[in-house]
């Protein structure tokens, strides 16, 4: 009983809760209820609900949009191992803080993965660690070089426009200065950053509690808190079952793109409400992309009409039987004082 409850589709109202927190992970109640025509205490109490159990958890995204949509600074890796030895691999690429997604195929013996890295860079796990691991058959990687569409900035369809404007923050000002390192073009200082760490597995956290947990003071974790909102750089991201939104099945495609059409098409599939992540790479498949789906029809569908004139001459598809990995980084200690 508890399985089906644990799989079960959520209530319209909640899977509704669920797409305002994906325009706004910080949201109030009170403002959520004003759009959604619900009363705040309904809303406190389904957030409560389904944070408890961990149904829903809103972090910080542990991958950035680069500035001006260029290389996320990631690898996309393509894992096949000796069956029986797929539970032992992915545990081992789960305990790394440099990877932050991995699926895990229908095949069997196939793990997706994402892996953070310095572009150009012979990253040791590509190049050396998992080659030399007897478990592992075969290794693709491919280099990000453009992001079409982020999973943080896919959004669930139960929303109108309307209602989707209401609840996004509003565009972030264009920063004076883009001569910083950082993703955004702006560095983050120490307070910042001990921000960031402290809302990594609860973006939702109050600034009263993160002032205690960092031991700032609470106007100043205000102020800051907004100005990271208003530059756009506090990105969550809601973790949440797909098959609780009434999508059991994700897809993972590889597409070879005609280059005169590898931006277009890439746009296209960003902008399909189907797909939740959408990148050029390098490697013979130019453009990967993510996708969930209600059932194998819809997979179909997309497949067969969706992505016909879009310059595609050859497609790979994979559908992903679990997500073994999908929270960020866990929380770096706070320096001491």
């Amino acid at each position: 009983m508890a399985r089906a409850s644990a799989n079960s589709v959520l209530s319209l109202m909640d899977q509704r809760l669920v797409a305002a927190l994906q325009c706004d992970g910080r949201v109030s109640a009170e403002r959520a209820a004003q759009v959604l025509g619900l009363s705040p205490a309904t809303v406190r109490r389904r957030l409560h609900v389904l944070g408890a159990d961990a149904t829903v958890r809103v972090v910080v995204s542990p991958v950035a949009r680069p500035r001006n949509g260029g290389s996320a600074g990631a690898l996309f890796l393509r894992i096949r191992v000796l069956r029986g030895k797929l539970d032992t691999i992915v545990a081992a690429l789960a305990a790394r803080d440099d990877i932050p997604f991995i699926d895990v195929t229908t095949a069997g013996d196939e793990i997706f993965a994402v892996a953070r890295t310095e572009p150009g860079s012979r990253d040791p796990l590509v190049f050396r660690q998992l080659p030399s691991t007897q478990a592992v058959t075969s290794l693709e990687s491919a280099t990000i070089l453009h992001v079409f569409r982020l999973t943080s900035e896919w959004r669930h369809q139960v929303l109108t426009a309307s209602e989707r404007a209401a609840l996004s923050p509003a565009e972030p000002a264009p920063a004076a200065s883009a001569s910083g390192s950082g993703p955004y073009g702006v560095d983050t200082d120490d307070l910042e950053q001990s921000l960031i760490d402290a809302l990594t597995p609860d973006a939702r956290m109050s600034a009263a509690a993160l002032a205690a947990r960092t031991g700032h003071p609470e106007s100043t974790v205000r102020r800051r808190l907004a100005q990271l909102a208003a530059q756009g750089r506090l990105i969550t991201q809601v973790l949440v079952e797909p098959r609780r939104l009434a999508l059991p099945i994700e897809a993972k495609l590889l597409l070879h793109v005609a280059p005169d059409h590898l931006a277009a098409a890439g746009q296209a599939l960003a902008d399909h409400p189907s797909v939740h992540g959408a990148f050029a790479t390098s490697g013979p498949s130019n453009l990967h992309a993510a996708a969930y789906f209600p059932d194998l029809a819809a997979l179909y569908g997309f497949l067969s009409r969706d992505l016909v004139g879009l310059g595609i001459t050859h497609v790979e598809t994979a559908v992903v039987s679990r997500a073994a990995k999908r929270t960020p980084a866990p929380l770096q200690p706070v320096p001491s004082r």
